[in-house]
């Protein structure tokens, strides 16, 4: 309908944030589930396999953490207190849809089937890693399982997404996109650019805002006034929801939900899942300097694992043994990949301009002579030996020829 078919003759001004949108909840922290929830349907099966993929997200960012701490990686992002979102998203999608994801959601790749192995070899910059090392840790993509390769730059996937999207509406595929970023992502133009291109061109893909509270150290309270990112869909003519974001039913449910949206209409819909980053922004990052511990205590009581756990247990699919055992378990294969990982040899210098074209253009393959004469010339600067454990904290190429 027109803008112009609906008039009035009182100059009546609206306000956009008189309406606030609420938080779906499902999930009690206790296991328990809020009286008249809507439960979406979660067998047993895919209830561990999410499950699973939470438990080894938190155990990789723990290990991780820690190697980068003594030396062994260079840089490393937390997703610890996020996983519902990120592994929830994921388990309600068809394993074909394509993710377009930041660099906080190594829970869906986890769940998708990214092994151990894997994660290390990208983190450690090896000659297994799918990027040859030419990317900074944490920024994983894996073409078999429909995820694309993370961008530094915020919000560049948005758009991509969309554009995507719209390839995927031509095929007529029966598949979406998801793409996925923080709140403080939303406030890149690239954000509306892609929700009004998604809108106009009626295509299926799921903006998935994980809302943790902070870009970085700025607190939502300093990157909006209205009330958050959900109503901003609104404004595009699309479907939205805000979901708790630590309540694995609720993301489950609602990405269930706007996938047939997405799919069966070929419409954009908008999910923002509410939570909070309780590790720092980056091994980087001092969050001591922007926020108080009482604060952090207070997520901290509603960590996603735990809510999920117990109501696993209370379905009597799982129990406390087995819980500690997995944790064991998992721990030991983390500590195990990583000592393989991070003895592994860097890429060697030929595989620098290697898949970037089909076949490497002459200027490249000059430049590449010109590094190789230069590294010959001066071999005290370039030792060819160089380990593969300098090219895991760095992540450049190995210099081996």
């Amino acid at each position: 309908m027109s803008a112009l078919q609906h008039t009035v003759h009182t100059l009546e001004f609206i306000r956009g944030n008189e309406l606030a949108i609420p938080t779906c909840r499902i999930l009690k922290q206790d296991g328990t589930v809020y009286p008249g929830a809507a439960l979406p349907d979660l067998d047993r099966q895919k209830a561990l396999r999410i499950y699973d993929a939470m438990v080894r997200t938190r155990a990789l960012d723990e290990r991780m953490l820690a190697a980068q701490r003594q030396g062994r990686v260079s840089f490393y992002m937390q997703s610890t207190g996020e996983e519902a979102s990120t592994v929830g998203f994921a388990a309600a999608l068809n394993d074909a849809d394509m993710i377009m994801a930041q660099y906080r959601e190594q829970g869906a790749l986890m769940y998708r089937g990214f092994s151990i192995d894997e994660f290390m070899n990208q983190l450690f910059a090896n000659d297994l890693d799918y990027g040859m090392g030419r990317q900074m840790p944490v920024h994983y993509g894996s073409a078999k399982l429909h995820f694309m390769t993370i961008s530094s730059p915020l919000a560049t996937q948005i758009p991509q997404a969309t554009g995507y999207a719209y390839g995927q509406k031509i095929s007529k595929s029966g598949l979406c996109t998801v793409t996925v970023f923080g709140e403080g992502a939303a406030s890149e133009g690239d954000f509306h650019a892609a929700l009004n291109m998604a809108s106009v061109l009626k295509v299926p893909v799921i903006f998935f805002c994980r809302n943790n509270g902070y870009a970085i150290s700025t607190p939502s309270s300093e990157q909006f006034a209205a009330d958050g990112i959900a109503p901003r869909a609104l404004g595009y003519g699309m479907h939205t929801i805000r979901i708790d974001g630590n309540d694995i039913l609720a993301v489950y449910g609602a990405t269930l939900q706007a996938r047939r949206i997405a799919v069966e209409k070929n419409q954009p819909v908008l999910i923002e899942s509410m939570s909070y980053r309780l590790a720092a922004h980056s091994s980087s990052d001092d969050p001591s300097g922007y926020r108080s511990k009482k604060e952090e205590e207070k997520w901290r009581s509603k960590d996603p694992l735990q809510r999920m756990k117990k109501w696993l247990l209370l379905q009597g699919w799982w129990s406390e043994d087995q819980d500690k055992k997995c944790f064991e378990v998992v721990r030991k294969k983390m500590l195990t990949a990583m000592k393989v990982a991070e003895q592994r040899p860097a890429p060697t210098l030929d595989k620098l301009i290697s898949d970037v074209y089909d076949l490497p253009p002459p200027l490249l393959q000059e430049q590449l002579r010109q590094l190789q004469a230069h590294i010959a010339q001066y071999p005290q600067t370039y030792p060819q030996n160089t380990k593969a454990t300098d090219a895991g904290k760095n992540n450049t190429v190995g210099i081996r020829s």
